[in-house]
């Protein structure tokens, strides 16, 4: 059972009406015990659910166990979480915020067919898509540590490759999960299916372009898989998303030393991005072993950003969460499996800790 779709059928084939599957569903999204609620179970839910409820919970905490916890200076942390079927992904609890709630960056699939030049993920290509609700599990597993308020799809593989089983997840998210739409946010490399589907959704969320280059040839050198669509065209369909939905597209970019930080960039962006509903987010390149590149200095993408935004692009220099334990962008990855006889030694962490109950309000 991998799929939403597949877990609201078990549920109706248990006697659930609308009602009794939105109650199961909240209560695992919100990472709560299903005896929890206003309702005792025994009076409302049905026998035949309620006689397999035990089972069914067990069924959903094992889509994603947390093999190992690898907390971060900056109160960011990298999960690597095995998979009911043995293989392993990561997915990053961000630094919390000041209201105390986080956010959860999730992994969509089991490495990434994309291959980014530049990201640790691909390097071994893609060996499986996640199902949906392998997707929501990384969340509910979150949940289960820290309140989690925000969710980017920024892990491992890319969204739009996967399509389904991650806009089912958004879904769940959006309305049983409580999060605001806003504060899901769809990463993608751009795809014209993503460009297409996401406007029909009931849950819309927020939209964040990898870009990289403003000039074709090097993005498609840096992105060799990616869809063969121009810059213009990529910043033009997620514009036109932005406008829809009052949320900013959010483009990315890797800072890459000597490839695309310099002048011609600048001028690029400047260009591409004049009166466009986006925001640009620079991000300095996080070591990955065996690649040959390196980020710029910290002045000189502190003066990119300030020439972008003296020239009327909202521009943020970002540092990416948890770099110290390879939870950055660009370094999460499909680690070793689970061995028989424990975790081998560099993957030893903290210990995983009894789980924290997140209270939410008005359930069923």
């Amino acid at each position: 059972m991998k799929r939403i779709s597949e877990l609201r059928e078990r549920l109706r084939a248990l006697g659930a009406k609308p009602a009794h599957e939105a109650r199961v569903l909240r209560l695992w999204v919100q990472a709560l015990p299903q005896t929890s609620g206003r309702q005792p179970i025994e009076t409302f839910l049905p026998r035949a659910l309620r006689d397999a409820l035990p089972a069914l919970e067990a069924e959903l905490a094992a889509l994603a166990v947390l093999r190992s916890l690898h907390p971060a200076e900056d109160g960011s942390a990298r999960l690597l979480v095995d998979l009911a079927d043995g293989q392993a992904i990561e997915s990053v609890l961000l630094p919390p915020a000041a209201q105390g709630g986080g956010g959860l960056c999730v992994s969509t699939q089991v490495g990434c067919a994309v291959g980014c030049r530049f990201c640790m993920t691909g390097r071994d290509g893609l060996a499986r898509q996640l199902g949906s609700a392998e997707i929501v599990a990384q969340v509910a597993l979150a949940r289960r540590r820290r309140a989690v308020n925000k969710v980017v799809f920024m892990g491992m593989g890319e969204p739009a490759h996967n399509l389904d089983n991650t806009l089912e997840a958004i879904d769940l998210l959006g309305t049983l999960g409580g999060i605001g739409h806003k504060n899901l946010v769809f990463s993608t490399v751009g795809d014209e299916r993503a460009f297409e589907r996401l406007p029909a959704g009931r849950v819309k969320p927020a939209l964040a372009l990898s870009l990289h280059s403003t000039d074709a040839a090097r993005r498609a050198h840096l992105l060799p898989r990616a869809p063969r669509l121009t810059p213009a065209e990529l910043v033009e369909a997620a514009e036109r998303y932005a406008r829809a939905t009052g949320y900013p597209v959010q483009v990315q970019w890797t800072l890459l030393e000597g490839i695309n930080d310099g002048d011609d960039e600048v001028e690029g962006l400047a260009a591409l991005l004049a009166g466009k509903y986006a925001m640009l987010n620079l991000i300095p390149y996080n070591r990955v072993d065996g690649l040959d590149f390196r980020r710029p200095s910290w002045d000189r993408a502190a003066a990119m950003a300030r020439a972008l935004n003296g020239r009327g692009i909202l521009t943020k220099l970002r540092r990416s969460a948890g770099q110290d334990v390879d939870a950055g962008c660009g370094q999460l990855r499909s680690r070793a499996p689970r061995a028989a006889g424990g975790l081998p030694s560099r993957y030893r962490a903290d210990p995983v800790r009894p789980a924290t109950v997140v209270a939410a309000r008005n359930l069923v």
